[in-house]
Order: structure tokens, then sequence, then C-alpha cells
């Protein structure tokens, strides 16, 4: 290796990594870890319909993991992320940005986890967690501190209308409200059972110390048997995900695009007095934005993928796809774009699909219906 070359940074394995390649799992890099994106004998389109169905289990290890704590920490968080943690009491959690103090652009959405008003328990997303760290550290008061979790931590998702049956099974906590959390233990590790979900689908999120993880991994596989419950990895996360619109850090929400380009309003606290990026998102949603995040479905057999451009009247461009893929439920292609507000939802439009023009309609995603509300 010669002298300017600087050998590649190993990526971060999840505390399930020997189960994954044990299941013939095809890894992919994903925010700097290497994390499954499907597993032999299962592939996108079964680990899917397991999901829509009955019931599939995710590592989401790679989920940041960041607690903020001491006194006022509930007021801290608040006066830092965008949705209003007033909102909502102790034992129940929350989806929020973190957004830009000068652009409002999204630096990253997470969920909050209110445990009191002087703990808060954050999970973003992989790739951005050092930011948010590094952003909440800087801004909190001598008092607060804000510790990065990431490593002692892993997360299982447990997504499908079966998720109840399989979770009871095992002894764990079920039927609490929709983002609403729970302590418990299995086998004498603590476990956070929370009503929360990237599928659309019933299911919860379950926080685990790193070293319980392969545990509960192996418990929930054994109790899911009777339900057909499958491994599922970051291929069909993003396929379920998709069909429902739930927007992407990097390519639906980034620095370039706000929350109220993005339809993300109903996350931001509009009242309150202080968060990042106030400012410039009032002054945005007062003007109107200049584009919004729209859903297409495709009339035809066209596939559209982030970067392709949305057309109309043959040649004129008003938008962009930002993620695109096939919908195993409804066996077509799905999309998000960000669009002219003047392009009104039934309107048919082009996309640029290798060469091709594609007809697909502007729709009000989720494209398929969401059973996640469910009680």
């Amino acid at each position: 290796m010669s002298g300017d070359q600087v050998a590649p940074t190993p990526l971060i394995t999840s505390p399930l990594h020997e189960r994954q390649l044990a299941m013939g799992a095809k890894m992919a890099e994903f925010g700097g870890w290497q994390m499954p994106l499907e597993y032999a004998n299962g592939g996108v389109l079964k680990e899917h319909a397991a999901v829509r169905d009955g019931v599939g289990v995710f590592d989401v290890s790679h989920l940041g993991k960041l607690a903020v704590r001491g006194p006022g920490g509930r007021d801290f968080v608040n006066g830092c992320l965008s949705n209003d943690l007033g909102r909502i009491e102790p034992g129940q959690a929350q989806y929020t940005l973190c957004c830009d103090d000068a652009t409002g652009g999204v630096v990253d959405d997470l969920i909050a986890y209110l445990r009191s008003d002087e703990v808060v328990f954050l999970i973003p997303n992989a790739a951005n967690a050092p930011t948010v760290c590094e952003r909440l550290a800087t801004a909190a008061p001598s008092e607060v501190e804000v510790l990065d979790l990431h490593r002692q931590f892993a997360v299982l998702a447990v997504q499908g209308p079966s998720s109840d049956e399989v979770l009871d099974a095992l002894g764990l906590p079920v039927g609490h409200a929709y983002m609403a959390f729970v302590d418990a233990e299995h086998e004498g590790v603590s476990v956070t059972v929370c009503r929360t979900g990237y599928t659309g689908e019933r299911g919860y999120e379950l926080v685990v110390t790193a070293d319980g993880a392969v545990a509960l991994w192996d418990a929930i596989l054994r109790a899911g048997e009777p339900y057909g419950i499958r491994a599922c990895g970051l291929g069909a996360r993003d396929t379920l995900r998709t069909e429902m619109g739930y927007p992407l850090h990097g390519q639906d929400i980034s620095l370039d695009i706000t929350p109220v380009q993005a339809r993300l309003g109903w996350a931001v606290g509009w009242s309150k007095p202080s968060f990042w990026g106030r400012e410039p998102l009032l002054a945005e949603k007062e003007k109107g934005p200049k584009r919004v995040l729209r859903g297409l479905v495709a009339s035809g057999r066209g596939i559209a993928r982030p970067g392709m451009r949305v057309l109309i009247a043959a040649d004129f461009p008003v938008g962009v796809i930002t993620s695109g893929t096939f919908s195993p439920t409804l066996r077509k292609g799905v999309a998000l774009a960000l669009i002219d507000p003047s392009i009104e939802v039934g309107a048919e439009v082009s996309v640029e699909v290798r060469g091709r023009r594609e007809i697909f309609v502007l729709a009000a995603p989720p494209f398929v219906t969401p059973g996640v509300r469910e009680p």
C-alpha cells in the first residue's frame, strides 16, 4: 500500500452477525454496517409476503441508540427536535426530526422514547447517529449529558399480523397502544417492547442489550415457527416501507429536503417557541414549497428508480424520483418523487425509465392498506 492510500474503515457488524451468516444471509453495506439484504430460502418477495400476511423478524441493530439524561432533559430535547414532546407522556414514543437550524433541511428522522422528564432515549438512523449525537451534545447545558450507546444495544423488529402471538408465546407484553413502550424481561435480560415499525403492519421493535440479542433472536424464531415466521433483510424492509410511503433519509428527506417539502408537517410542533430550523421552516410553510413529495403508481410495467426524471406534456420536467421499487403486494411499480406542487393527485405523468417513457399516476400513499394502528 502506498503512503497516500488509506485503509478502508472496517464495517460494523451486528451482535447477530454469525447467526445471519449461518442462515445464508446475503450481506450488504448499509450506513457503515454490514447487514443482511435477504436470507437464503427466502428472498425479498417471500420475506415481504411473510410480513404482510403473517410475521417476520428483522435485525435493525444498525440503528443508532442515544440517551439524553439529566434535569430538564425532556425540555432540552423538545427545544432541539421538531415534534412536540409535550404531546406525549412517559411510556410513549414519538416520530420526530432533527433539522438544520439554518436551512430547515433534515439532518435525520428518529424515534424518541420518553422515559421521564429527565430521560429521553433516541433511535436515529445508522449513518446519521454520530451527527445527531454531536449536535445534541454541543447544544446541551452542563447538567444534561448525551450518551452514544450505539454498540451497547441491539434492535429486533417483529412485524406482521401474527406479531402479538409470537411475542406473547415468549411472555413479552403485547397489545399496548401504537407508539407506546413497555419494559420487560426475557430470560433475565431487560427488553423494551415498543409498538413501532417501518413496515406498515402491526408489530413491535425490541430494544435489548447486545449480549442478550442472540438468545432473543433464537427464541423469536422458535416461537414464530407455527406462524411461518421468516427472518427478513433490508431488501424487504425497503419494499415494505415504500408501499407505505414512509420516507428514507438520504433519498426522500435530507439536508436538501425539508419537512415541508416531504409533507412531514405533522411531525413538527409549529406552536413550540423553539426547535432547530423553526424560522426557515415557518417561512417556507407560509410561502409554500416549490416541490412536494408525492406518490406514483405505474400504469404499466415500469419500475421507477431514484434520480429518474418525472415529466408531463411529453418533455416538460416537473420532478424527480426519490424512491422507487416493484410493489410485491400490488404487482406493479410504486415510487415517491419530489414534484411541482401544481401537479395534483390523479394526474398522469411519465417517468424516464431506461430510455423509455413509462406512465405513472400521482397517488396519495400508503399504496396498500396499513395495519399498523389496529388495536
